[in-house]
């Protein structure tokens, strides 16, 4: 049946209208993604906003994370009243406390004194003769007047320029005046010299220890100490000087670093950092590639301190397990949040709330260090609260068990409310305040370890200051050029670090484990020989330089 004209000019309009929904819906599609796009946008924005105040933070703002809040006493500070709770009921004291809290007032710094200056620097005395023999005469009586005392007119430091010299060992040769006009003459060689430091090599240990000091513990290039040492006479091109630090870790720094190490999986109390270096050659790596130096060190056990340095490829996991292996379990580990700390399971992992202050610090809206209606700023007290505490123990000068039961009263409720704080702070976006909640609930199975043990940390502020020699150093030399390099820099670092926690004369400290040649046959009877702890070492090696 033919359909008739009104039949067909409705199908046309349904036909129209189903093309127009369609194209309504590829509009709302298209607008729908305009409108994500632009969320996206601005987020973007956002977080490049934050990121550009953050810099500027750094660039021009305070160095340090304190913040001076005129609402707020920072030796009684609450955190309480601005989030609408109670405070908690306090614990019955642990032992009597008595508070005595002073004002401050910023006096001049006193002029530092000559001895506080040049104490350790020795002294020579000039005898003045300037007077005639007729000005030592007696106006008197003419007598010849004799001399009756002293005193020191003036002084002046003398800075002499370092100096080298060549030492030759001459053997001297025998022979018998008698036979010697015979058939069978008879020589006898004394050429029993002092074995060389590296056979083959004319350097020595006071040379070596000092290119060794001038590289690592002062940070100069190779290149300008090859200038240096031309100045004084010399030629030795940087890549002698590297091969003597190669061979020299080899030989003798490695035996007693691996010594070291050992020492340190005895302890109960670690800590543990890494940062990135370059290592130019290594096998199956482009130059780009980063390598890491890994730290190791003692805590606050009340032994002899104990620092370490290791060059790994990589920040795997598998650097520390490998650098744990044998440690005691339930040895108290103090690091960052890095993941690759999880795998080790003997261990009791503190974590470390400078760096949780530190994403909350970073996270604060330019100008609002001061607001503490802000949540960032709010976080950042929760910590500071903390740190007060510490402070406090250090400057009563606690002993471990003391600082123990005081943390259970004192920072315990603390750290308790700042999780339950966390837990109600609503948060939308990847921003900076967003990632430090994130990176504090992580670490929420860790945060109360250190309430343990008095012997615990706070923070890993220990050890990014021991790493930080390196970074200093990575900046004036850039990089290492080989694995053996590399590798021989972390000993000579250990070396150095510790002949600096000792309070040794670092580059004494480099010669004399030159000149006693640690090896690998030695037991760790005699390596603790030549620890920086050890009596002959100290009185041998001085005061430090620094």
């Amino acid at each position: 049946m033919a359909q008739s004209a009104k039949d067909i000019r409705i199908n046309e309009l349904l036909d129209a209208n189903s093309q127009l929904n369609t194209t309504v819906k590829h509009l709302v599609d298209a607008l729908t993604q305009k409108d994500k796009a632009l969320a996206d946008m601005q987020t973007r924005l956002d977080e490049m906003t934050e990121e550009l105040k953050l810099l500027r933070k750094k660039l021009f703002g305070s160095s340090t994370e304190r913040m001076s809040n005129p609402y707020v006493n920072s030796d009684q500070l609450t955190i309480y009243p601005f989030l609408g709770m109670e405070p908690e009921k306090e614990p019955e004291p642990v032992e009597a406390e008595y508070i005595e809290i002073q004002g401050y007032t910023k006096s001049k710094k006193a002029k530092s004194t000559l001895k506080e200056q040049f104490g350790n620097i020795p002294v020579k005395q000039v005898f003045i003769d300037s007077l005639s023999d007729e000005d030592k005469l007696c106006p008197t009586c003419g007598t010849e007047m004799q001399p009756i005392g002293t005193e020191i007119i003036r002084r002046e430091v003398i800075h002499v320029k370092p100096s080298m010299y060549m030492l030759e060992y001459v053997g001297t040769t025998y022979g018998c005046p008698v036979c010697k006009d015979t058939e069978d003459p008879q020589f006898v060689k004394d050429n029993k010299a002092p074995a060389a430091l590296i056979k083959g090599s004319y350097t020595s240990p006071s040379l070596t220890s000092w290119i060794l000091y001038e590289k690592f513990a002062k940070s100069v290039p190779f290149y300008r100490l090859e200038k240096s040492l031309e100045e004084l006479g010399a030629k030795v091109s940087r890549t002698t000087m590297a091969n003597w630090a190669i061979q020299c870790n080899s030989l003798y720094f490695k035996h007693l670093t691996d010594y070291f190490h050992r020492e340190l999986l005895k302890r109960k109390y670690l800590m543990m950092d890494e940062t990135p270096i370059q290592v130019l050659h290594e096998p199956g790596r482009t130059p780009e590639s980063k390598s890491y130096v890994w730290l190791m060190r003692s805590g606050n056990d009340g032994l002899p301190p104990i620092i370490y340095y290791r060059y790994a490829p990589t920040r795997s996991g598998d650097v520390a397990l490998e650098l744990t292996d044998g440690i005691q379990p339930g040895t108290y580990l103090m690091c960052d949040g890095f993941s690759g700390y999880n795998k080790l399971k003997d261990v009791r992992r503190c974590t470390c709330y400078a760096h949780i202050r530190r994403y909350f610090y970073e996270a604060i809206p330019a100008g609002h260090d001061r607001d503490i209606t802000n949540p960032a700023v709010q976080g950042v007290m929760y910590c500071n609260k903390l740190f007060s505490y510490e402070n406090k123990y250090a400057e009563r000068h606690y002993k471990p068990e003391t600082i123990k039961k005081r943390r259970l009263k004192d920072e315990e409720p603390v750290i308790k409310a700042f999780l339950d704080w966390a837990d109600k702070q609503v948060v939308t976006g990847n921003g900076k305040f967003a990632k430090a909640l994130t990176y504090l609930k992580n670490r929420r199975n860790d945060l109360m370890t250190y309430l343990e043990d008095g012997h615990c940390s706070l923070s890993n502020n220990w050890s990014e200051n021991s790493i930080r020699p390196v970074t200093v150093g990575r900046k004036n030399w850039l990089f290492s050029s080989s694995v053996d390099g590399a590798e021989a820099s972390m000993n000579i670092y250990t070396i150095i670090e510790m002949a600096k926690l000792h309070g040794l004369n670092r580059q004494k400290y480099l010669e004399y484990i030159l000149e006693h040649r640690p090896s690998a046959e030695m037991a760790d009877e005699e390596l603790s020989l030549l620890a920086p702890w050890n009596k002959d070492v100290q009185e041998a090696c001085g005061k430090c330089d620094h």
